[in-house]
This record gives C-alpha cells, structure tokens and sequence, in this order.
C-alpha cells in the first residue's frame, strides 16, 4: 500500500483469520476437497492475499473466472492447482499453458483449440468439461454430452481432470431446480460408464449447495461468496458457522447544523423537518458504495445506528445524527462491520440497495486501501 493511499480515512479491513475459519466449517461439513473461489478481486477482498492464505491453509484447489486473475495468481508464486471457469477464446490457449492453468473447455470446438495449441507447444492440456443442466450460459447440455465427453476422453492433447456444472437456484433451499439440475448431471456423467472411460472429478455444488444440497457434494465444492462469511440469499440457511471477513470503515470528515427545509446532496430530495446536525463521510459511488442506498442506507458512529440522507455522491455522502448528535472530525464510522455490540451486514446492506450480497462485495474497487489481520503468510 502506497503512503498516499494509506492516510486515506477510508479502508477495507480483511480478517485472514475468518477466511482460514469458514473454510475449515466448510471442509468439516462436506467432507469432501474444497476449490476455494477467489475471482472478482477474491468477491472484493483482495485476489493475491486471499489466495495466499487459502495455499497456506491447505485449500485443495482455487478458481478464478478468467485467464488474466489465474496468470496473476502464478506471477505471485501461488502453486495450488488453479480452475479457469470462464469461457476461452482460442489465442488465450497457449497463456493457460504457459503458466499450468486448468482450463473450461464448454463444446467440442473448444475441445479441437485446445487440442491443437497443446500439440503446437508440444505439451499437454489440463482441462474439466462444463455440462449445461440448466443455467443456459455455457456448456455442452448433459442431453448431448455424449460425442463431446468421447472425444475428451480420447484425447490424446488433453488431461481430462475433472467435468462439471454450475446450480442456477441453490441459494434458495426451497427450489426443485437444483434436484433436477443433479439428475441432469448425472445423465451426461453416465456417458463415461457407457464408454468404459475412468470417472474424472465430478463438482457441482457451490455456496449454495454447500449450504443446502449434500447430494450435489460430489467429489469437490466450490464455495464462494460463504468462504467470506456471508449468505448468498436472503433464502439461505446458515447451516455452518460462518464468520464475515470484511469490515468496511472511514471517518467523519465535516461536521454541521443544518436548518429545516434546507436539502441535501444532489437533487435536493431530502431535507430534515427540523434543525438537525449533519456529518460527512468521504466514501461515495466511486469507491463501488451503492448510490442506490441514497436516504436508504445507514453506518454505525458511537456503537449507535444512523441514516445516509440526500443521494450518495462520486466520493462523499452525508449522515443525520439527529437534533442532539455529537461527533467530531475523525470519528470512526462503519459502513460494514461492528461498532461495539452493533452491526451491519453485507446482506443488510444489499436489501437496503435493492440488490445482493455479491454485488456488494465484488463493487468495493481498489480505489479503497485494503488492510489485512490475521494469518500468518507474507501477504
């Protein structure tokens, strides 16, 4: 962290320890290896130093959604085998083999691609086949598997370490989608038997199956957004102990009295019906805080609960703290986290802003210094 950045009021605070603790609730509730999901900047909380602590604590495998995040991950000596889960195009080919990533191959064109730049650079590919059972945005549907996983199992550019697909409605453990999306699975798996091939690593389930789906464990998990302590859906179950690893912080950083029927912020949508003191906090939509949550949201200043008013602006916004409030420059406000025995969630906040709990965590940019506790690795 720069010495600029570091005296900026605002700071993402990541605790290693909590990561390290959900993934050890996690592997004791499945049973099974764990692919820790670290794309989107690790769901905002910093690519290189999650994934550095994950290697340290033993995660099995990790997985990113594109090439440039698993390219990085190796720049930074990271050694635990690494899933692409996003789409190829056919000249990013040689890049996963030049830096030992695992690789998505969704059809049977993908398949010749990779098949070819592999017997160009002379060295083999390590892939896992993605079967649509559902979601319709990438992958062979499990109807149609079979020529696909013949020719994968055949090929001879080619390790075949794993095929799987990915659950629309596992969020939500109410929802028949995920049984049958399992069936499906199940139906394109069954072309291995049929043609005598050895079973590759089956994976299907991610946060939400892990949470609600035991038959969707298979031979690996996927969890994200749970790695960091947080409910993909207001549906979820916490059926592990999660603890949230991200705290989102600043400071007062101008103190007022505004009369009544003065309005506040931009388009002047709110004013306060009598005379009230004002504060402002230098975090806005530029730093990925949702304007959504202009005259929606609220921070924590003194352990006590109070509102944002008038629209969120790029950098700052404005907070009542009411006709009696005190505060003073350099007071700490949370935005995410605890203040004494007082909280606010990632998933509140997301109900606040209209949204989800990712969206939250993956807009939070790099604009906000990010400040690591816990853990024992060289981050």
């Amino acid at each position: 962290m720069s010495e600029i950045a570091s005296q900026r009021p605002s700071r993402i605070v990541v605790d290693l320890d909590a990561i390290g603790h959900n993934l050890q609730a996690i592997r004791a509730r499945v049973g099974v290896p764990v692919m820790g999901i670290v794309k989107a900047n690790a769901y905002g909380h910093g690519l290189v130093p999650v994934a550095r602590h994950l290697q340290a604590q033993g995660v099995d495998q990790l997985g990113v959604a594109f090439v440039e995040e698993g390219i990085a991950l190796r720049r930074a000596g990271i050694t635990t085998p690494i899933l692409v889960l996003g789409g190829i195009f056919g000249p990013q080919v040689a890049q996963f083999l030049e830096h030992d990533l695992e690789i998505t191959v969704s059809s049977l064109d993908k398949l010749r691609q990779v098949e070819a730049t592999a017997e160009a650079m002379g060295r083999k590919a390590s892939i896992h086949l993605k079967i649509d059972t559902g979601m319709e945005r990438v992958g062979v549907h499990s109807y149609s598997a079979g020529p696909f996983i013949e020719a994968a199992a055949a090929s001879c550019w080619c390790t075949l370490k794993g095929i799987y697909s990915h659950l629309a409605c596992a969020d939500d453990p109410g929802s028949p989608m995920t049984g049958l999306q399992l069936e499906r699975f199940f139906e394109g798996c069954a072309h291995f038997e049929r043609i005598g091939a050895p079973m590759p690593l089956r994976h299907l389930a991610n946060s939400g199956g892990v949470l609600h789906f035991p038959d969707t464990w298979l031979d690996i998990v996927r969890p994200g957004i749970v790695l960091y302590g947080v409910l993909p859906d207001p549906a979820s179950q916490a059926t592990i102990a999660m603890r949230p690893a991200l705290s989102l912080v600043s400071r007062v950083v101008f103190f007022k009295v505004v009369n009544a029927g003065n309005p506040v912020s931009y388009g002047a949508t709110w004013q306060p019906a009598v005379d009230t003191r004002i504060v402002t906090v230098p975090v806005g939509y530029g730093d990925g805080y949702p304007r959504a949550l202009s005259s929606r949201g609220q921070v924590l200043l003194h352990g006590q609960t109070h509102p944002l008013v008038g629209r969120v602006c790029m950098d700052q916004f404005m907070v009542d703290i009411g006709p009696q409030g005190s505060a003073y420059n350099e007071d700490e406000v949370v935005l995410i986290g605890r203040q004494g025995d007082a909280g606010i969630s990632t998933e509140a906040l997301a109900k606040r802003a209209g949204t989800i709990p990712y969206e939250i965590l993956t807009g939070l940019n790099e604009r906000i210094p990010r400040e690591y506790i816990g853990g024992t690795d060289s981050r």
